[in-house]
């Protein structure tokens, strides 16, 4: 059986804060708002996993109410839900994830967000898509007041 999920997070930008996205800083002016690292990557591939295998959701496991999460590194939630998804009996077939930043340009960074997401999630690069786009300075992601990610992925049962 070929599962989908699909995920989708949304971080606010300050001045101060690191800009984390896929386990990777970020040089930037400013950073993402989070009760953890606020890498809105990994927290949208998250959810797009805990829906395809019918789990739940990011805040089910790791709610932002819980001091036990402040400040802690995404790849945490990932590697640990990856290992889940296994243990309910699927395996990851793809994901494809894309960014919405207006700045700073993440072209030069996505080769390692991908090689650091498979990494964790022990898939091979192929079976990992991410992209970055703009909003062409519209809304509050072209206004740079924060960023978003979508994320799809596929599961195939191992029955």
């Amino acid at each position: 059986m070929v599962r989908t999920g699909i995920g989708y997070d949304v971080h606010q930008l300050a001045a101060g804060e690191k800009l984390v996205i896929g386990g990777i800083e970020i040089p930037a002016l400013s950073g993402s708002v989070g009760h953890s690292d606020g890498d809105g990557l990994i927290h949208a591939i998250v959810d797009a996993l805990l829906g395809a295998a019918a789990l739940g959701d990011i805040g089910q496991f790791f709610p932002s109410d819980d001091n036990k999460w402040e400040n802690v590194n995404s790849s945490q939630f990932l590697i640990s839900v990856t290992n889940q998804i296994r243990s309910a009996n699927f395996e990851i077939s793809n994901i494809d994830a894309t960014i919405l930043l207006q700045k700073p340009k993440l072209s030069n960074f996505i080769y390692q967000m991908r090689c650091n997401l498979a990494t964790h999630m022990q898939l091979d690069e192929s079976q990992l898509s991410i992209k970055a786009t703009t909003t062409d300075h519209l809304g509050y992601i072209g206004r740079g007041e924060g960023w978003a990610v979508q994320a799809i992925c596929t599961l195939q049962s191992i029955d």
